[in-house]
């Protein structure tokens, strides 16, 4: 499969600080892929420097087979996390005037439409609602049907049914064949839209790969816990079991679903009262926490 997106150890730096410190990956054609990680990780440094906004102090970037400023710009969309049109716009006039630079754009009132927005409102930008702001900056993205398109945290102070709303525009264009490049500090949103994910951390990746393999790899085992009344002793003895008291309360580790009932007959034995318990597995938030703290742990370590 042909790569839409390509970077090879691309060092980006503002000062003393390394905003981007050798990152290297590969886009392929169609595909759903997914930078995530704190404010601050170096991810809009990327996007920037893979749109060719600004330039890598290090490394090669590629796009569509070119340097990113010789793209076709025909064939590439761009939601920046800041993004600050005119307030004296409609959301028509803002995604009408976007669709105006492009050779063969989408009818406007037919993105506005799809991300939710009324196309004949003349309600100004500057008073829609910053989920609406929102929405209406992805319509302007997304009006000349690009085959690369650049997200940058894109439901950024959208409400959750919004958020879904959206989610589903971008799994319509991922099914059409759309490249999507999607940054996020959202781990459900990651999980849910990406065919891979890197995890960024301190402007280094500190892995890459399905939202399944990194969860397996690094997300940790599943856990019961079990939420002590008041005034329980912190450390139960639990026989058969090695419990760690948490905040939360004990916490057992690696426990399947069909054993809760193992561990809640153990506690009964022991005389252990509880007043609530709740099994969860390992999502991409735990793999990714865990892996930041790796990284941190490393460079305090050199």
């Amino acid at each position: 499969m042909t790569p839409a997106v390509v970077a090879e150890d691309v060092h980006k730096a503002y000062g003393d600080t390394a905003a981007v410190d050798g990152v290297s990956l590969s886009v392929d054609e169609g595909e759903v892929f997914a930078l995530v990680g704190p404010n601050g990780a170096g991810k809009t440094t990327l996007v920037r420097c893979l749109t060719g906004t600004t330039n890598p102090d290090s490394g090669s970037v590629e796009l569509l087979g070119d340097e990113p400023g010789e793209a076709n710009d025909q064939r590439v969309g761009l939601l920046p996390q800041d993004f600050s049109p005119p307030d004296r716009l409609t959301a028509g006039e803002l995604v009408g005037y976007y669709a105006g630079l492009y050779d063969d754009a989408r009818d406007p009132d037919a993105v506005l439409a799809e991300v939710g927005l009324d196309p004949d409102t003349e309600t100004w930008y500057g008073d829609l609602s910053g989920g609406e702001q929102r929405r209406a900056c992805v319509a302007a993205a997304l009006v000349n049907a690009p085959d690369v398109l650049f997200l940058d945290e894109p439901t950024t102070a959208v409400d959750p049914a919004g958020r879904r709303a959206l989610w589903r525009v971008f799994e319509g264009l991922a099914d059409s064949g759309t490249t999507i490049f999607l940054t996020t500090h959202d781990m459900a949103e990651a999980e849910r839209l990406a065919d891979r994910v890197a995890l960024l951390a301190d402007g280094k990746v500190a892995a890459t790969g399905t939202p399944r393999e990194l969860v397996a790899e690094h997300g940790g085992r599943p856990r019961l816990v079990v939420e002590l009344p008041e005034g329980s002793a912190e450390s139960p003895d639990v026989p058969g079991f090695d419990p760690e008291s948490t905040r939360e309360g004990l916490v057992f580790s690696g426990v399947a679903p069909e054993a809760i009932g193992e561990v809640v007959a153990a506690l009964d034995d022991a005389g252990v009262d509880f007043e609530a318990l709740s099994w969860r597995e390992p999502t991409l938030e735990d793999a990714y926490l865990a892996l930041a703290g790796d990284v941190e742990g490393a460079e305090v370590r050199r």
